[in-house]
């Protein structure tokens, strides 16, 4: 008879009792807007009660939210096989905070405040995936990013898929819930105009995007991912540098009173995000942030110049707001500041017959001819 190819259960379980317990952690970091009951944790769905008095006070008719799925991609597999067992529990720490990152930043683009965020963490061989190196850094730096976020993480799925999964990987996802502030509209770029000022912050490296062509660069190098960036920091260790969360900036400047015509998240397809509205209009960036020396090195390996930096990665700015006033924009540069936020004003919007974001410092124009994703079309 055959023998049965069971799921490993006991590996599965006891990773199970460790998300738990990180989501125990995060019980409290979204009080302003409900709680959640230690005691339902461990079900099969687990209930967060609503605070909806300040949204009755203000005066709302209408809650608006959203659900944000999303995935990590390859992140996680840009590491050398030779780390130590501190440097691969630094090196989750980052992924936990990555994933924070690429769910709540983009429910940030429309004003969101995540409130709850759920993780899928699929694998073929649990035991190898699940080990004490990746559930203490990466359940810690979850549980950090959401204490920096400020909402709940509710635990998640983590399902031994044997035939569907490469054995020693794991795929990271999630989704999140949020919520806009009480007396608070999102914002959906319908307000976006020419004459409006352009807001850039900084990113801390790729944060989620551009991976492919980084371990592509990392497998062609002598000394891999272990390759010295003239700093003398390692390869690896710049690709996986912690994102930067921009829902505590975004939240900050809501409560001012500051309402920003159009936000965007500059993740994929780089700074043709910053054209994501379907309008024709030009973007028209006079001014930059500093550059990681990430991708400078990588440019100098990599085909396609500027314009190709500029089209696959952020380039060094993970934020775009936009402003009807230059006050408001300047108030936004400050504001970052508080938050150790690197900001600065960066250019303007102005009428185009075509979509277009023109990088005067570096002689690039990026057409919107080949970047299909509009909001609002």
């Amino acid at each position: 008879m055959a023998q049965v190819d069971q799921v490993d259960y006991d590996t599965l379980d006891a990773a199970k009792r460790r998300f738990i317990e990180a989501a125990k952690r995060t019980l409290s970091f979204a009080s302003s807007y409900g709680v959640v009951s230690e005691s339902s944790l461990g079900g099969s769905a687990n209930a967060f009660s609503f605070n909806l008095a300040p949204f009755m006070a203000a005066g709302n008719q209408q809650l608006s939210v959203t659900l944000v799925p999303e995935g990590l991609g390859t992140a996680d597999d840009t590491r050398p096989d030779d780390l130590s067992e501190e440097e691969l529990r630094r090196f989750w720490w980052n992924i936990g905070i990555k994933i924070i990152s690429c769910l709540t930043n983009d429910a940030a683009s429309s004003g969101m405040q995540t409130v709850l965020l759920g993780l899928y963490l699929p694998s073929s061989t649990p035991e190898t995936v699940f080990t004490p190196a990746f559930l203490d850094g990466f359940l810690d730096g979850v549980v950090e990013g959401c204490k920096r976020v400020g909402c709940v993480y509710l635990s998640g799925e983590t399902p031994q898929l044997k035939t569907k999964m490469i054995s020693g990987r794991l795929d990271i996802a999630g989704s999140v819930f949020g919520i806009m502030p009480p007396g608070v509209a999102p914002v959906d770029s319908s307000r976006l105009s020419a004459g409006n000022t352009i807001v850039l912050v900084e990113s801390s490296g790729p944060h989620e995007n551009g991976f492919t062509p980084l371990r592509k660069l990392a497998e062609s190098l002598p000394d891999g991912y272990r390759t010295k960036l003239p700093s003398g920091r390692e390869l690896w260790e710049a690709m996986n540098a912690a994102s930067h969360l921009y829902t505590p900036l975004v939240q900050a400047l809501l409560r001012e009173g500051i309402i920003p015509t159009a936000m965007e998240n500059i993740t994929g397809h780089g700074w043709q995000k910053l054209m994501r509205s379907a309008k024709p209009l030009r973007y028209v960036i006079e001014t930059m942030l500093p550059v990681p020396e990430l991708f400078t090195f990588a440019e100098r390996h990599l085909e396609g110049g500027p314009a190709m930096m500029l089209s696959v990665f952020n380039y060094g700015a993970g934020f775009a707001f936009y402003t009807q006033s230059q006050q408001d924009a300047e108030r936004i540069v400050s504001l970052a500041k508080e938050y150790q936020l690197a900001a600065a004003i960066a250019g303007r919007v102005e009428a185009s017959p075509t979509r277009e974001v023109v990088v005067a410092p570096l002689g690039v124009t990026l057409k919107g001819e080949s970047f299909g994703i509009a909001r609002g079309a």
